[in-house]
């Protein structure tokens, strides 16, 4: 054989090229959630910690490896356009090449973007599907391998959704819209996806029979977070293309996709361990991932490391940054709370009070000020003696003295309030009444405010108790007719309520893991029937293994006390034979998942349990040893709290007074320290559950053991509140 020449050996050496990671941005949100702050900017340019989203969007992905973004926009495609080219990730040598996708102003839906991007044939491999409004440490690309692993044994999977385990009670968890999901365990195949609305409530999951009996043992779960975070085959969006029903990516793509007898495709799931991932949708999450981020449950993506717009700051104590350039000046007299960030060159006042609150860049808090739970854009001015509770405040706005700024509210770039102003609950204000656009290249027609019917003869009526001096306008509250066929059944004001800041909505009954139940539906003509749930899954197979829900009703179920004493029986053996944290939690979350109890069952079995297993000293034996009893059971199990799903610091401090106050044990004080010092709980977990009625009033025959945990709790809170003091006053003196 003649030997090979110079070409073919050139070919045999030749390296292989590896596939670009492409990810697609639909940075457009579709919806109204944040009017009045999303007239003059979209949504994923409004800053969360002090960055725009659209940042820790693409930090999200840049962590992960991926090399191409598109990002897909329709209103304000200058500012997108402009913050993109103004990006780190912009600049030569960052590894990224990122490109803005200006839809047509037609482009009402995800669908419609996903339609868009198919005729640009701009994809060329599996991609990574995201929203603009991610905030993400998820390893995105391995979720690229095993999806591209697992096509090579399945060329139908065309999508794996990331999704994450928690309990009902988490608040990245969205209360107006989540799902139903029904996976095979062994291979993470999505069988079923039912959306859930929070209200009107959802009472039934209609699984088809078929799933059932296809599939013997299938897990139904209610407890998964959607990350949104999608790896797509380069065929998803010719599937779009191909059906124009297709609106919604979860509630009409995915469910399509599963309900359908012809396209014959796969969806699978990936369940992100350990990770962090959520969407800002509207304003209660955008509160809850503030928080999240300060709290550090996000790192690497925190304030003082990667910060997406490269501010630097520095983390202290409390979980309070501040930027390492020193340009902020704080008053002596004035508090910094815990929980929060405070921009460059901004100014804090004599007797100003900043807490569990992100102040922007350029902004000034006068005299007395007090700002609570709230979120001030850059550019802003807060004058003496207002008070601001848990709102979002846009940039350059001008609140002015003795202004009162109630809960909930939202307030639009540069508007003018006061002097001695009132917002009411959830108020939202804008400079002015929006018109429909005529100009090319901003608002677009699904845009337009419900402002923009009201005549000049309301407008002074829209004033309010804004103050002589304001530019503003208060918008009528949200309202939807039931009746309205195009009305969308998430945006609803009712199920709207239950993503709005501040707002828990009492007065409504929505749906929860306790209320949902499950029917089966051998045909969609058959859905409207609702069988008893052990008699469907009966009939559908009688080897099927899953987890339903249950109804709830006052007091403890049966199947609770059962589950009450399974519980204590896994813990016990947990104690006597040393299992580790890991393995116990899994051992719960399985007989919880088998016994269909709300996770609140679950936490007061657990904090019982280890309060049971701590060793009451003798007085002989003194406090410091009964101290020592108390750390080596919360150190040795107390991570087994928050291990189960759902982190919840003040449900544990209600729970652990509970159980004390009925028992008649006598170490609430001194588990409550020690669940502070093993950061079970944190200072406000503390705030909050001493704020609650029910914590200082207690119930029946407990009542008075109630209160006094209630004052043993509060002396600490103030000690935690005295030692903080101090420990700046420190700081100060040290400077």
């Amino acid at each position: 054989m003649p030997p090979k020449g110079p070409a073919a050996k050139d070919k045999d050496i030749a390296p292989v090229e590896e596939d670009v990671i492409q990810a697609v941005i639909l940075a457009e949100s579709f919806n109204k959630r944040f009017k009045p702050l999303t007239i003059d900017r979209p949504r994923c340019l409004l800053p969360i910690c002090n960055a725009p989203l659209l940042d820790w969007t693409l930090e999200s992905l840049a962590l992960a490896g991926v090399q191409e973004i598109f990002v897909v926009c329709r209103s304000h495609p200058d500012l997108v356009k402009a913050a993109i080219k103004e990006s780190k990730w912009s600049k030569p040598g960052s590894g990224l090449k990122i490109v803005p996708i200006v839809t047509a102003k037609q482009t009402f839906t995800s669908g419609d973007a996903l339609r868009d991007i198919y005729t640009h044939g701009i994809i060329t491999n599996d991609f990574v599907l995201v929203t603009g409004d991610l905030v993400s440490n998820v390893r995105i690309d391995e979720v690229v391998r095993v999806h591209k692993e697992r096509r090579k044994g399945d060329r139908d999977a065309i999508m794996t959704m990331v999704v994450k385990e928690s309990g009902v009670v988490h608040r990245t968890r969205s209360k107006g819209e989540s799902a139903v999901f029904v996976v095979d365990p062994e291979t993470d195949q999505l069988l079923h996806y039912e959306p859930v609305t929070g209200y009107p409530p959802t009472k039934i999951a209609r699984i088809p029979r078929e799933v059932l009996n296809e599939h013997p043992e299938c897990e139904i779960r209610y407890d998964l977070i959607d990350c949104s975070i999608d790896i797509c085959s380069v065929e998803v969006p010719s599937l779009f293309q191909d059906n124009f029903d297709y609106g919604h990516i979860r509630r009409d793509f995915v469910h399509g996709v599963l309900t359908s007898d012809l396209l014959m495709k796969n969806i699978y799931t990936y369940v992100a361990k350990g990770a962090y991932a959520a969407r800002v949708q509207d304003t209660k999450s955008y509160d809850a991932i503030s928080r999240d981020i300060l709290s550090r449950w996000t790192f690497p993506l925190v304030p003082d490391n990667n910060h997406p717009s490269s501010h630097a700051y520095e983390h202290r104590r409390g979980n309070k940054y501040f930027p390492q350039d020193n340009t902020v000046i704080l008053s002596r007299t004035c508090t910094v709370g815990t929980n929060t960030l405070i921009g460059s060159h901004s100014q804090i006042f004599d007797n100003a009070v900043v807490s569990s609150s992100v102040i922007g860049r350029r902004c000034k808090v006068l005299p007395r000020a007090k700002i609570t739970n709230s979120y001030i854009f850059d550019g802003t001015t807060i004058e003496a003696d207002c008070v601001i509770t848990n709102s979002i405040i846009g940039s350059m706005v001008h609140v002015k003295e003795g202004t009162v700024v109630e809960k909930g509210c939202l307030i639009a770039d540069e508007v003018v309030v006061g002097p001695k102003g009132l917002l009411k609950e959830f108020e939202r204000v804008s400079k002015k009444v929006e018109k429909p656009s005529t100009a090319s290249g901003t608002d677009d027609e699904d845009e337009d405010s419900e402002l923009e019917d009201v005549d000049e003869e309301q407008l002074e009526k829209l004033r309010g108790d804004l103050g002589t001096d304001s530019n503003a306008f208060v918008w009528p509250p949200r309202t939807s007719n039931p009746e309205d066929e195009e009305t969308d059944e998430i945006e609803n004001s009712n199920n709207q309520r239950l993503m709005r800041l501040g707002d828990d909505a009492p007065d409504l009954h929505v749906s929860d893991a306790e209320s949902i139940s499950t029917s089966c539906a051998s045909s969609p003509l058959e859905s409207d029937v609702e069988d008893n749930v052990d008699e469907s899954l009966s009939s559908a197979s009688s080897d099927a293994s899953v987890s339903t829900p249950v109804t709830s009703s006052k007091g403890i179920s049966k199947e609770e006390l059962e589950f009450k004493v399974e519980v204590t029986q896994s813990l016990e053996r947990a104690f006597e034979e040393g299992h580790s944290v890991d393995n116990a939690a899994v051992e719960l979350k399985t007989l919880r998942m088998a016994s269909n109890v709300p996770l609140t069952r679950v936490r007061e079995a657990i904090i019982a349990a280890l309060v049971d297993q701590i060793r009451v000293v003798s007085p002989e034996e003194g406090p410091a040893k009964q101290k020592a009893e108390v750390e080596k059971v919360v150190e040795r199990w107390g991570e087994l709290i928050n291990k189960i799903g759902g982190v919840d610091g003040v449900e544990t401090i209600s729970t652990l007074q509970n159980h004390c106050a009925t028992t008649d044990t006598q170490l609430f004080g001194q588990v409550l320290v020690a669940f502070y010092q093993s950061d079970i709980i944190d200072e406000d977990d503390l705030k909050n559950w001493q704020q609650l009625p029910v914590s200082k009033t207690g119930q029946d025959d407990a009542a008075d053991n109630h209160r006094k945990f209630w004052v043993i709790g509060s002396r600490i809170l103030q000690q935690l509140v005295d030692q903080e003091s101090e420990e700046e006053s420190e700081d100060e003196d040290d400077e």
